[in-house]
């Protein structure tokens, strides 16, 4: 992840995106990711999860990399973190 400022470019109504945005779908993504790949792409992160579906995948999100360079002239880079837990809401029926 990153923290960022924004440069208030007007033309951009002083606003910036608040996450890297979908590469597909929340049924693309229950269709198409498996619990174990997700898993596996956490844990060879390093990345712990509590909670949260298939939606939220990180595999259902476009690369943040490419979407911080994509707004260089709307933010200034503040710092870079790579999240070791996450805490997403529950699937139903999760307990």
């Amino acid at each position: 992840g990153y923290v960022v400022r924004g440069r208030g470019v007007s033309e951009s109504l002083e606003s910036a995106s608040h996450g890297a945005g979908r590469l597909m779908s929340r049924r693309v993504a229950i269709n198409s990711i498996s619990r174990n790949s997700r898993d596996e792409y956490l844990k060879e992160r390093g990345v712990t999860l509590l909670g949260g579906g298939i939606d939220e995948s990180p595999q259902a999100y476009k690369p943040i990399d490419e979407v911080i360079s994509a707004q260089h002239d709307l933010v200034d880079v503040i710092g870079k973190f790579t999240p070791k837990i996450v805490r997403m809401a529950d699937e139903p029926g999760d307990i």
